[in-house]
């Protein structure tokens, strides 16, 4: 189940950029990932909800978006050396975009 470890990279990250800016709370974060990366959308979603869980993290939305491979994979052979070409787009997981806003100060 690698949707767990791509979630709690994803958290770390996540985590990582709220310690740098203390002032701003996450909201959405979009995912492109290819449809030949094997990740399954709703467990990585269920993972992502259930690390974020009592976080700073915890209500912000996980979007993702399905990357085309462009064509059906198809192994081709060079004539020539005899290697195998590979498929050049398919296999993303980025992150697109992160949506946050300024926490409003704590008064006293």
């Amino acid at each position: 189940m690698h949707e767990f470890s791509i979630a709690a990279s994803l958290v770390e990250k996540l985590s990582e950029f709220g310690r740098e800016n203390p002032d701003k709370k996450i909201h959405e974060i979009r995912l492109a990932i290819g449809e030949l990366s094997h990740v399954e959308h709703e467990q990585l979603r269920f993972c992502y909800d259930s690390i974020t869980k009592e976080t700073p993290l915890e209500g912000s939305i996980l979007k993702i978006d399905k990357t085309e491979a462009g064509a059906p994979v198809v192994t081709f052979q060079c004539p020539a050396c005899g290697k195998t070409v590979g498929e050049t787009q398919g296999k993303e997981c980025e992150i697109k975009s992160i949506k946050f806003s300024q926490n409003e100060p704590i008064l006293n």
